[in-house]
């Protein structure tokens, strides 16, 4: 049976839902061995209703250090999503680099001033080849930054259905080896099954080739409501066999740890 975690989950204190206390049962019902929460945190921007204030951080963490210490029927991990902005790299690490975390997670929302998942709209009249072009080479400066663990729906750039004319094979070839040479994972993350894309991230076509370049992987839900605690996980699973994962990434204290499927 797989060694099922899920390290990419929202709460009250960004924007999820519910209170981290209540994803608890669901995960448990999931057969879930560990969960973990990664409220988002997007610095050098004005205050967003869908990320953390510097000033509730550390609320946050003693909040998942306490539930650590309460729920003993699930492994409890503390993480954070933390968005990244090229040239802010130094900034960043000081900023996280003391924290008591299990894991990052690194996550590219903006390009410019504007994010990519915020509605479509962003898209009109822009040009799908440049705009994919432009968002992977963020994505792969942020896989070379050293500030990530792990990173985040990796194509977010598809969330309403973006379609390139070009051939995007290489795109994706260009991140894994990024991956692989800065030793980060990526997480397939079964969240984009309910946005407009109505998939998964990343693109399933191209699954084999993290496998080829050897990325280390993870599956994870980006829940923000506990229904929704390891959705779709048997199907993710499924793809990364046949891709040719035999194992999954987990994660203590900014270490990572090899676990096989079976």
């Amino acid at each position: 049976m797989v060694y099922r975690t899920d390290y990419h989950m929202h709460t009250l204190f960004s924007d999820g839902r519910s209170a981290p206390e209540d994803y608890i049962e669901p995960a448990v019902a999931a057969n879930l061995k560990e969960i973990g929460f990664s409220e988002h945190l997007t610095l050098y921007r004005e205050p967003l209703d869908w990320s953390m204030n510097l000033s509730e951080v550390s609320s946050y963490l003693e909040h998942i250090k306490d539930l650590k210490k309460r729920v003993t029927s699930i492994r409890v991990r503390t993480g954070l999503e933390v968005d990244y902005f090229t040239g802010k790299e130094e900034e960043i690490y000081s900023y996280i680099s003391s924290m008591d975390l299990d894991y990052v997670i690194g996550s590219v929302h903006y390009l410019g001033d504007d994010s990519v998942d915020m509605g479509p709209e962003f898209y009109k009249d822009k040009d799908p080849d440049t705009l994919f072009e432009i968002y992977f080479n963020q994505v792969t400066a942020a896989a070379a930054s050293g500030l990530y663990d792990i990173i985040a729906h990796c194509d977010l750039i598809r969330i309403y259905g973006l379609k390139p004319s070009t051939v995007l094979e290489h795109l994706y070839r260009k991140l894994a080896v990024n991956l692989k040479r800065y030793d980060v994972a990526f997480e397939v993350n079964t969240n984009g099954r309910n946005k407009p894309l109505a998939d998964f991230y990343p693109d399933r076509q191209f699954l084999y080739i993290f496998r080829e370049e050897g990325v280390p992987v993870c599956v994870n839900s980006d829940a923000h409501m506990p229904s929704r605690v390891g959705q779709y996980f048997d199907e993710a699973y499924d793809l990364l066999r046949k891709a040719g994962y035999t194992e999954m990434a987990v994660f203590d204290k900014r270490e990572r740890y090899m676990v096989p499927f079976e």
